[in-house]
C-alpha cells in the first residue's frame, strides 16, 4: 500500500500516520521527494480497509500496489533512483561505463587495462577476484590478492571498483576493496545473500538470472531494498533460450520494460549477453539507444590467452573506438557518456 501525503503535511501529521500504520501491522518505508512524502506500507493484508488511513489528517491519497514487488515499483517511487558514488551518478543523465577484464589475472594485466579504461573516459573498473565458473577445473580467480591489485589499479587511475560477491562469508572482505557489489546471475535468487547485502552501505548491482522473468528479477531486488539498502541497480546480461549461436539471448526489450515498471537504474552487459566480441559493439550501441543507464563491457589486451571469457573481451583499440560511437548515440537521445 502507498500513502501519499499532502504537500503541506506537518511532521506531527506524518508521525501520526506512521503510528497508525504500525498499529495496523505494516512496516514503513519512507520516500521524501522535492514536492511530497510517500509512505510505503509493506505487509500482506488483503482485506485491509484503506479508508482507515485515508481519513487521517495530512493524507492526500492511498492506493494498493498490485505488483508483488513494492519498493522497486514505480508506484512507490515515481522519480528515477540516482545512485551517487563520489563524483559518479548512476541513473542520472550520464550513462555509466563499467569496463575491465572478466578476471584479475596479474598486476601487469589489471594496471594496463585500468589505464585503458581511464583514458577512454569511463569511471568504473570491473574485474573478478572470485569467479563462479561452470567447471570446477576452470580458473576461479585470485581472491584477496586480486582485490588488492584491482583496488590499487583503480586508485592510481581515479576509478571506482565493481566486483562480484559469491557468498555471505566474502562480504566483509570484499567491502574493504570495492565501491559496488555485483551479484552474478547464478546468485540472483540466493535470498540469504541478498538479505545480507541489503544491510551493506554500498550500492548493489543485481544481474538477471539465466532464465529469470522480469518479475522474478524485480522480486530479487525487493529482497535487497526491503533489508534497507536503497542503492540497487539491475543488470541485463542475457537469458538462456533455445538459440545456441550466441552465449545467451540479449533481452534488449527488458530495458524499457523495467524502466516502466521500476525506478531502479538498468545496466546492460552485452559481453555476457552475446559471448562473442564481434557482437558486443552492436549490442552496446543498441543498449544505449534503448535507454540503458550504464554499460558493463569486458576488455583484454591479450584475449586469446585470457584465463576466463577471452572470446567476448574487446581489444583496447576496439573498445576505444566503440566508446566514441556510444557518445554519438547518447547525444542523439539527449544523454551523455
Amino acid at each position: 500500500m502507498v500513502v501519499i501525503l499532502e504537500n503541506n503535511a506537518t511532521e506531527e501529521q506524518i508521525k501520526n500516520v506512521e503510528e497508525h500504520l504500525h498499529k495496523y501491522g505494516f512496516e514503513i518505508h519512507k520516500s521524501i521527494g522535492a514536492q511530497r512524502t510517500i509512505l510505503g506500507a509493506i505487509g500482506v493484508q488483503p482485506n485491509f480497509d484503506t479508508r482507515k488511513i485515508k481519513i487521517l489528517d495530512g493524507v492526500s491519497e492511498v492506493f494498493r500496489v498490485t505488483a508483488p514487488y513494492k519498493l522497486a515499483s514505480r508506484s512507490f517511487q515515481e522519480s528515477n533512483t540516482v545512485i551517487k558514488i563520489k563524483d559518479v551518478e548512476i541513473g542520472a543523465n550520464q550513462i555509466a561505463m563499467m569496463s575491465g577484464p572478466c578476471s584479475v589475472e596479474s598486476e601487469e594485466q589489471i594496471f594496463k587495462l585500468a589505464e585503458v579504461v581511464a583514458k577512454s573516459g569511463a569511471k568504473i573498473l570491473r574485474g573478478g577476484a572470485f569467479k563462479p565458473r561452470s567447471s570446477p577445473y576452470s580458473f576461479q580467480g585470485m581472491g584477496e590478492d586480486g582485490l588488492k591489485l584491482m583496488r590499487a589499479a583503480a586508485d592510481q587511475n581515479n576509478l571506482l571498483v565493481i566486483t562480484e560477491v559469491m557468498q555471505i562469508s566474502q562480504i566483509d572482505l570484499i567491502n574493504q576493496y570495492t565501491d559496488i557489489f555485483q551479484i552474478g546471475a547464478r546468485n540472483m535468487q540466493n535470498f540469504p545473500l541478498l538479505k545480507e547485502l541489503g544491510k551493506v552501505d554500498k550500492p548493489i548491482m543485481l544481474k538477471r538470472g539465466l532464465s529469470a522473468t522480469i518479475e522474478e528479477w524485480l522480486m530479487s531486488a525487493e529482497y535487497i531494498l526491503s533489508a534497507g539498502n536503497k542503492d540497487v541497480m539491475l543488470c541485463e546480461r542475457g537469458i538462456r533460450t533455445f538459440e545456441k549461436y550466441t552465449r545467451n539471448t540479449f533481452d534488449l526489450s527488458s530495458i524499457p520494460v523495467v524502466h516502466k515498471k521500476s525506478h531502479l537504474p538498468v545496466i546492460a552487459d552485452p559481453s555476457h549477453a552475446t559471448g562473442l566480441r564481434d557482437q558486443v559493439p552492436a549490442m552496446a550501441r543498441a543498449a544505449v539507444a534503448a535507454g540503458a543507464d550504464g554499460l558493463m563491457i569486458e576488455i583484454h589486451h591479450d584475449p586469446e590467452n585470457a584465463l576466463s571469457d577471452g572470446p567476448q573481451a574487446l581489444l583496447p583499440d576496439t573498445y576505444s573506438k566503440l566508446f566514441q560511437e556510444l557518445k554519438l548515440i547518447a547525444k542523439a537521445i539527449n544523454r551523455d557518456i
